[in-house]
């Protein structure tokens, strides 16, 4: 009997045992299943849900071919434009007030001398009163030939005494582009039609065309090409002097395709780098092109530059000398956000982990928004007050938390984040000049990512360094409230006339906060 025991305690060891490393491998099965689970519900949520990040989004969804059926109003009565003189005088409305901007064209509905006949006695009629209806007219693209004739003149009397005749020549502006067809309004329009709104060159091509005139998209890129290189760039680089004397800035980055970079394969990514002013000093918004996404990129191009710099997560920054980095908060929300879309459906998330992560930011943000006209001064006694006791309770559940949450789960990373980016996120309580996010950069950073859907890559580096540059000057141009194509157009039929091209005072007078600049160039919002 003793030998039959000692012969099955051996085997219910091994039972055991095999049974252990199951149950851990069926754990460890579990957890690589929750989260391949958890990555395809967030997933589907981004491909088929709403992007907004709003805890509570009050939103309709928009369906695209119906639109125009949503958004008409055929139930409501729409005001009337139409005013009779004679009765009680209004206030002016607020789309009336939108109106005087424009240029007005008056067309008069007056009765003949023979129509002019009382109907009732025959006596003659009098002007009463006006009734006046106001419609928007549209004045669609058009193209005509500017034909620039220069008069030269000599003296008559000179040659008819053969004395040494002087010629003199009339005036004449200088051409932007010496031997070609390209104005300035001409460069100016395919500029704006590409970067601000998103039409690739070979549309253009099939708009001028159906205009009658025939041009080509390499002309039209040599056309933007040259006015970026040739005039663009100064501007660009002194907007770059400027933004180094600032003590605090914005920085982000996106992915750029270039097809014909030396020692890159066509699929290999390029970078457009971005870097702009923040709440303080002139708007000045500039992007830079660069090969790779190495630290080296902004360290070179902030060289000089010393103060608080605004960042997201990416490491690369950290090359920059001399300057504060601050997070932003912004990035950390998305995480618990993120974590919040990947539950199942059927989960109560009012009362998960996810929801307290992201209750903290939120009320972060309720507080900013509500120091939003806030002096600096004052928002940096506020959130002394009323910000720093969240952003310590905050640090307490992050140190909870983490050793309670896998670090692979998505729950895991936002807890992650935080606790790695802690020196940047609570930066901002430094100083009530800066802000609470980078969402800055990536508001000025977003046309660029929209244009990039349309036209997809960039030939060469020099084509990708031109665009570059020609963003930079219209999404200043845009942060600084003036119409993109009507400035363009200014610095085209200016800067060819200047002296010296390369003088910075000079070129101060056409940077776009510059109060010199003519009121055709402005946007007046009423």
């Amino acid at each position: 009997m003793e030998n039959r025991t000692d012969h099955l305690d051996p085997t219910t060891e091994s039972y055991e045992a095999t049974i252990a490393k199951q149950d851990a491998k069926i754990a460890e099965l579990t957890a690589k299943l929750n989260w391949y689970q958890e990555q395809f519900r967030l997933a589907q949520q981004k491909r088929f849900g709403a992007s907004s990040e709003k805890t509570n989004p009050d939103q309709v969804e928009m369906d695209l071919f119906n639109e125009a059926e949503i958004l008409a109003t055929p139930d409501s009565e729409e005001p009337s434009v139409e005013t009779v003189t004679y009765s009680r005088k209004k206030a002016v409305g607020n789309r009336e007030a939108k109106l005087d901007q424009f240029p007005v064209e008056t067309v008069d509905y007056t009765l003949t001398e023979s129509e002019q006949v009382c109907s009732c006695c025959g006596g003659a009629l009098h002007e009463m009163s006006t009734e006046i209806r106001n419609e928007i007219a549209i004045v669609p693209a058009e193209v005509k030939v500017v034909r620039h004739v220069r008069h030269v003149y000599a003296c008559r009397h000179c040659e008819r005494e053969e004395i040494s005749t002087p010629i003199i020549t009339a005036t004449m502006p200088k051409p932007v582009y010496p031997g070609s067809l390209a104005s300035p309004s001409a460069i100016a329009y395919v500029m704006g039609q590409k970067y601000v709104d998103a039409q690739p060159l070979y549309r253009q091509e099939q708009q001028f065309a159906r205009l009658g005139l025939t041009l080509s998209r390499q002309t039209l890129a040599n056309w933007m090409m040259y006015g970026a290189n040739q005039w663009l760039s100064l501007l660009a680089d002194r907007m770059r002097e400027h933004l180094l004397k600032q003590d605090i800035l914005h920085a982000d980055e996106t992915t750029l395709q270039v097809l014909r970079e030396p020692g890159k394969s066509a699929e290999t990514q390029s970078y457009l780098w971005l870097y702009r002013t923040g709440r303080m000093g002139p708007p000045i918004v500039l992007f830079d092109y660069r090969p790779t996404r190495g630290g080296e990129n902004p360290r070179d191009f902030l060289k000089g530059f010393s103060g608080y710099l605004h960042v997201d997560g990416y490491p690369g920054y950290h090359k920059v000398a001399g300057v504060t980095l601050v997070g932003c908060w912004a990035h950390a929300r998305r995480k618990f956000d993120e974590a919040m879309k990947s539950l199942p459906a059927s989960h109560d998330k009012t009362k998960t982990t996810a929801q307290q992560g992201l209750d903290f930011c939120n009320q972060l943000f309720a507080v900013e928004r509500e120091l939003k006209e806030s002096s600096p001064e004052e928002r940096y006694a506020i959130r002394q007050e009323r910000s720093r006791p969240i952003v310590d309770a905050y640090s307490s559940w992050l140190k909870q938390q983490r050793s309670r949450t896998l670090p692979k789960s998505l729950l895991g990373q936002a807890i992650t984040y935080s606790i790695n980016q802690w020196d940047k996120l609570t930066a901002f309580l430094a100083d009530g000049r800066l802000e609470i996010d980078n969402n800055r950069s990536e508001r000025s950073i977003k046309p660029f990512v929209i244009g990039r859907k349309n036209w997809l890559f960039a030939n060469t580096p020099r084509g990708a360094k031109a665009s570059s540059t020609i963003y930079s000057v219209i999404e200043t141009a845009k942060e600084n409230g003036l119409n993109p194509f009507k400035y363009l157009q200014y610095l085209f039929e200016q800067m060819p006339q200047l002296s010296d091209p390369k003088d910075p005072e000079e070129l101060d007078r056409l940077l776009p906060w510059s109060s010199s600049l003519p009121l055709t160039c402005r946007i007046f919002k009423s």
